[in-house]
């Protein structure tokens, strides 16, 4: 039985494009919660988001991570804020080796500014309203297993360097 790998941290640290570079390196299958409760409910995040608010975006997520946390030798991707629900961060752990894709909100903002669908960054300042989300979310993703500082490397060093502590740790 394989442990998952599963990725966390704010939007734009790179877990979408690092889980698809550790797919090629490992050959597991990815999956990303977003993308799943977007074909589940036939809507954008965004579209969600502004349809029935945050609340039900965060009770579909809960139930895609409680139902996909039970699989094997999977990659995850979870949005940036499902670790806000420490129920989603201990099911994730109990079949996953947790990692926190870590970088500054400067970083984070210079690579998803051009980007229109975050729906938490659509006000007029969206660079304090990263800094404001890691400040309050921080600690639960340094409940993360491991911490990758992601600043300054592309996702395939990164999905190097993940690959290596896995197989470290696991000795698959």
């Amino acid at each position: 039985m394989q442990k998952n790998i599963v990725l966390v941290g704010l939007m734009g640290a790179g877990k979408t494009s690092v889980g698809y570079a550790l797919k090629k390196l490992l050959g597991f299958e990815f999956l990303d919660t977003d993308e799943i409760i977007e074909k589940q409910q036939n809507s954008s995040i965004s579209e969600i988001f502004d349809k029935y608010g945050e609340i039900f975006f965060r009770n579909l997520e809960r139930e895609i991570i409680a139902n996909i946390s039970v699989l094997n030798g999977k990659i995850i991707a979870t949005g940036g804020g499902c670790i806000q629900n420490i129920e989603n961060l201990k099911n994730l752990k109990k079949n996953g080796f947790v990692i926190y894709l870590k970088a500054k909100p400067e970083e984070l903002y210079k690579r998803i500014k051009e980007e229109s669908h975050r729906p938490l960054l659509k006000n007029s300042n969206p660079l304090t309203t990263l800094q404001n989300l890691l400040e309050k979310r921080e600690k639960n993703y340094m409940l993360a297993d491991f911490v990758v500082d992601t600043q300054n490397k592309i996702p395939q060093k990164i999905a190097e360097e993940i690959t290596k502590v896995y197989y470290d740790k696991f000795k698959y």
